[in-house]
């Protein structure tokens, strides 16, 4: 970290501030120039606060040399991370495929959609029991029904359940949930991060609406710093002034992670698109660029899904898709895991 001093500061001034700064367990080095004065900072600056150095009356800039994020980053953690569920694993060079219905809407749609999906070639179950939904009068999922319903499914083919979780008061339901999913609107809610990061199970972790790259990275932070590295990165899309697609996908976003992280990066182009037909073109896109997972909406009757059938497909489809998904897996060198 740099920080550029204001001309009219005082040596006072400035030992004040240097004094100040040994309190994050860095050490500052004062550098002089002819036309102007940094302070550089050795260490680890993870912890130190910008916005607290940059009020300081003296300073001028501050600019980090390295991200604000050390768990997640690829610098300190130089190998991928691969992250086992169930014997099935996400991440080191193969292509896991995550399908279901967009929410848990009874026993008999939850376990024909999973048999159909598990046939087809995935091997991960995802289904919501709680919906996070714009209007509050639409559905907003079974709840605990709905979790014991996937659980049921996950009996019946095997396939490791994930859903997503909505409220902190909700964790214990989750106990026995394969993976905790993350939806976009929490993305930034620091205190269900944190208590995630206290649970011993991987976290699916959704990009928010609008969120940088860094900002997803360091939600992240927030799960790791707790003590739990299972976190799966995913890329839903964004929010922009483009209306043609639910949401923007950003494929660019899929490489880039991958160079500032070590951590698995799906991508869900059911929830980016918002429409059926562009679910398979953009899933190869994505398996192009380097996904390490998939996560697609598979309805056994999408007309009439209690939620978001306009971006599911229909096991048939879903079944087509995966065939040329296993090419362009295979081509690229990250076959689907079986």
């Amino acid at each position: 970290m740099v920080i550029v001093l204001k001309n009219q500061a005082t040596k006072k001034q400035i030992d004040e501030l240097i004094n100040w700064l040994t309190r994050y367990d860095v050490k500052p080095n004062l550098v002089e120039g002819v036309h102007s004065r940094i302070i550089g900072l050795i260490g680890d600056t993870t912890a130190v606060d910008i916005e607290s150095v940059q009020a300081k009356e003296i300073v001028e800039a501050v600019k980090r040399v390295q991200e604000p994020y050390k768990n997640a980053n690829r610098r300190f953690h130089p190998e991928d991370t691969v992250i086992d569920v169930r014997g099935r694993k996400i991440g080191g060079g193969t292509l896991t495929v995550i399908a279901g219905p967009c929410s848990v809407e009874t026993e008999e749609q939850t376990i024909k959609t999973a048999i159909a999906v598990k046939e087809a070639g995935a091997t991960m179950l995802r289904g919501g029991a709680f919906k996070p939904r714009t209007s509050p009068y639409a559905f907003q999922g079974l709840g605990r029904e709905g979790i014991e319903i996937l659980r049921k499914a996950r009996e019946e083919t095997g396939l490791p359940i994930v859903t997503e979780i909505m409220d902190l008061s909700d964790i214990d339901l989750f106990d026995d949930v394969d993976i905790i999913q993350v939806g976009a609107r929490n993305s930034q809610n620091f205190t269900l991060l944190k208590a995630l990061g206290r649970c011993d199970k991987p976290v699916l972790l959704k990009r928010g609406l609008s969120g940088t790259l860094q900002e997803l990275l360091m939600s992240a932070e927030y799960i790791m710093s707790e003590g739990n590295s299972k976190v799966i990165l995913c890329e839903r899309g964004i929010r922009t002034y483009e209306t043609a697609t639910r949401n923007v996908l950003d494929l660019a976003s899929v490489p880039l992670l991958h160079q500032k992280t070590h951590l698995p990066v799906t991508v869900d182009p059911s929830h980016a698109t918002g429409i059926a037909s562009l679910i398979e073109p953009c899933a190869l896109g994505a398996v192009a660029v380097g996904c390490d997972a998939l996560e697609i909406e598979v309805h056994i009757d999408p007309p009439h899904a209690w939620s978001d059938g306009a971006q599911s497909l229909t096991p048939a489809q879903f079944a087509a898709t995966m065939d040329k998904l296993r090419a362009m897996a295979e081509f690229c060198g990250r076959p689907i895991e079986k």
